[in-house]
């Protein structure tokens, strides 16, 4: 079981049973009675098979502490950020981007993720004594209704603009054709039986063939393909070419940029220098943060940025709209481009490419330890070395890896960026030793 402020997640029924989901949500819920006056919370899950019955357990355990709740059923994380700004607390049930036999609980208060000090406080609290039955509502989301009004298709939608769209057997099929529909974008939807997929839960790494070919033979102007809860985006383009996750970012934020007095931009430390070269070109201010959403978020109100996002996760965040990834609001957004924008985005990107991958590690693995040793091993060949989030290596104007423990997962993430021609060559060699160091240390 993995806990961290992207949320508690494990194997459903192997490290994470109905024991620990009943102990965790009360401890939420004990949570958000000592610290509000008001104290509800809205639900939502995702469309995994252990969604259903970790809900009514989720249900069961906030109401005997005398939460209020509202469920919006399946529906993705998206929706249930934006609807959690009605209401005290929240809480997805999923995994995101892990395999299926994976489930878990993300934690919201006033429409936000967990931050690190919540995450804290929330640990440390102890669970009150039964109090008073909260009551049980379903209910519906206000999202598409919200979303027009930030974006209004008379003036953004591009009639002519077609979509293939992979469902990925995801929350999204409850509400991105509606979406799309709104904003008068023609699609053709695969994948969109609700907990079917002939690929896995996440576009960012799973190879999106039948996307790929729909998107071509069909002659769309992109495809869009969603993980499992919504909030990632993984675009193909016309040509029925999988883009590199970045590209979800680097699209959404030069039409914010195009389109809006937006200047200040918050990336992960983790997001292709793509999106840093064009923010900047175009006159705006970039600051980066920790990997994970809330760290996004939270390094977005500390300097007053207005957009953003993770690049590696294909996750735009438009926190004066939802305070979290939000592949829906990407999809509209990016149906909306013009094709001279398209074409200066491929061509930036085109400059970099990366390699993303992780390295299994043992949970007894002293990760202070692996680290230090990693800093003395690639320290002699970088420029520069940022502690900020694990240890990223500035290699050359053009290049960084990042090698940091994961949030969601018992592995070591390490991403690559360079250009086409000393991409393959830095990566054996760099990877080699980070491998040699962990296996010296086991």
């Amino acid at each position: 079981m993995k806990i961290s402020i992207s949320g508690i997640r494990g194997i459903f029924n192997e490290d994470l049973g109905i024991q620990e989901i009943a102990r965790f949500s009360r401890t939420f819920g004990s949570y958000l009675k000592n610290r509000f006056p008001i104290t509800n919370c809205v639900i939502a899950r995702d469309s995994r098979p252990s969604g259903r019955l970790i809900s009514e357990v989720v249900t069961g355990s906030l109401l005997e502490q005398g939460i209020d709740v509202y469920d919006l059923g399946v529906a993705p994380t998206p929706i249930l950020f934006r609807e959690a700004r009605k209401y005290t607390g929240g809480i997805m049930i999923t995994a995101s981007h892990n395999p299926l036999p994976w489930n878990g609980l993300k934690m919201l208060i006033n429409g936000r993720g967990l931050f690190e000090s919540d995450l804290e406080q929330l640990l440390n609290t102890r669970i009150n004594e039964h109090s008073q039955m909260g009551r049980y509502f379903n209910i519906d989301s206000s999202y598409v209704t919200d979303i027009l009004q930030h974006i209004h298709p008379s003036n953004q939608s591009n009639m002519d603009f077609k979509v293939g769209i992979d469902f990925g057997g995801g929350a999204a099929c409850m509400y991105t054709d509606r979406l799309l529909d709104t904003y008068h974008v023609k699609y053709l939807g695969i994948n969109d039986k609700l907990g079917f997929s002939s690929r896995g839960p996440d576009p960012t790494s799973d190879p999106l063939l039948d996307l790929c070919n729909l998107v071509k033979t069909n002659n769309l102007n992109f495809g869009f393909a969603f993980d499992i809860d919504g909030d990632r985006l993984v675009v193909v383009s016309n040509d029925g070419v999988q883009l590199n996750p970045d590209l979800t970012l680097l699209f959404c934020v030069a039409s914010v940029i195009n389109n809006s007095k937006f200047k200040k931009f918050t990336i992960s430390l983790d997001t292709s220098l793509a999106i840093e070269k064009y923010v900047k070109d175009h006159g705006g201010q970039v600051f980066f943060s920790k990997v994970g959403e809330s760290n996004v978020l939270r390094r977005m109100i500390e300097t007053h940025s207005e957009s953003g996002g993770e690049g590696s996760s294909g996750g735009f965040i438009l926190p004066n709209f939802t305070s979290c990834r939000d592949g829906l609001l990407a999809s509209v957004i990016i149906s909306s481009l013009n094709q001279d924008l398209i074409k200066e985005c491929m061509t930036i990107s085109s400059n970099f490419r990366q390699i993303r991958t992780k390295y299994p590690i043992n949970t007894k693995t002293d990760n202070k330890i692996l680290l230090e040793k990693i800093l003395s091993a690639l320290k002699p060949q970088s420029v520069d070395v940022i502690h900020t989030d694990g240890l990223k290596f500035i290699l050359d104007d053009d290049s960084w890896i990042l090698i940091r423990f994961s949030n969601t997962e018992h592995v070591l993430r390490i991403s690559l960026e360079s250009t086409i021609d000393r991409l393959d060559s830095l990566f054996e060699s760099l990877n080699n030793k980070i491998v040699e160091v962990y296996e010296k240390i086991q």
